[in-house]
């Protein structure tokens, strides 16, 4: 029997972005689950914060060269490549000098969202779908961790449905209480429907809060994951009512073994489609 692949996801990682809930998580989580037994890939950004010297970051020409169409403009698809070597596991990472060359994350210095927030998700999640197909690497699960990949399970869904490789491909989506507040351009909407998705789903993202995104995410997964306590209540209650498979958070002791048999039971699930 082959060991069953999982794909993560994830806005940000230790050690190229500091220590936070999700950042942990995404650190820890992979190389676990790969000691257990099953196969890894990781996707990040490549923020213009992250030292690509010291982390030894060098571009993957065979998978880099393609142009993502982002609201009818063209931009290139950049990917990079980093070990950790005491993790035995490799890190993939979107990069694109317009959208990820500033050294910021998701705000600017006065704490305010960038504008185009929208559109480096888009890129995002375009760009590891891309990849991934370039990889030739079909996936069991797709886990994406936090708002920044929220739009993958859409696109996984949507865009790439008729994609052989996602064909038999689930996709898990954990939500954090930590993070940016502040939404999106709700030019998203027009932009999701540049990229031929129907307006039927994408609604809410006419007015593209944080508790929207993650909403979107959860709309679109087969499974969802509270990781941690500082989720809204009200948004957990609202996901318990979906017609998902929900692992809810019950501390961080042995959460590697509640998300590996987690991942075991979507793959065995039935499909979910969107409500």
């Amino acid at each position: 029997m082959s060991k069953a692949r999982v794909l993560y996801v994830t806005q940000a990682m230790m050690p190229y972005l500091p220590e936070d809930e999700v950042t942990s998580i995404c650190r820890q989580l992979p190389q676990a689950i790969q000691e257990k037994g099953k196969e890894i890939r990781n996707f990040m950004p490549r923020y213009g914060s992250i030292n690509e010297r010291r982390h030894q970051l060098h571009e993957v020409i065979r998978l880099s060269g393609m142009n993502l169409v982002i609201d009818d403009h063209d931009h290139p698809l950049i990917i990079k490549v980093a070990s950790i070597p005491q993790a035995k596991m490799q890190v993939y990472f979107i990069d694109n000098e317009e959208y990820f060359k500033r050294k910021s994350t998701f705000e600017d210095a006065n704490g305010e969202a960038h504008p185009d927030n929208d559109e480096r998700m888009i890129f995002f999640c375009k760009g590891v779908a891309e990849t991934v197909k370039k990889l030739g690497w079909a996936p069991d699960v797709i886990h994406c961790h936090g708002w920044f990949s929220s739009l993958l399970p859409l696109f996984i869904k949507k865009v790439f449905k008729n994609e052989p490789l996602f064909a038999n491909s689930k996709v898990v989506y954990s939500i954090y209480g930590s993070g940016s507040k502040h939404g999106v351009n709700p030019k998203i909407y027009d932009k999701l429907l540049f990229e031929s998705i129907e307006a039927e789903g994408i609604e809410s993202l006419k007015n593209p809060t944080n508790e929207e995104l993650h909403k979107i995410g959860v709309s679109f997964a087969d499974g969802v994951i509270i990781a941690d306590d500082q989720v809204d209540e009200s948004l957990v209650s609202w996901v318990k009512d979906q017609n998902k498979l929900v692992l809810e958070y019950e501390g961080s002791e042995d959460y590697v073994d509640r998300y590996n048999n987690f991942y075991d039971e979507v793959i065995e699930s039935e499909e979910v489609l969107a409500q």
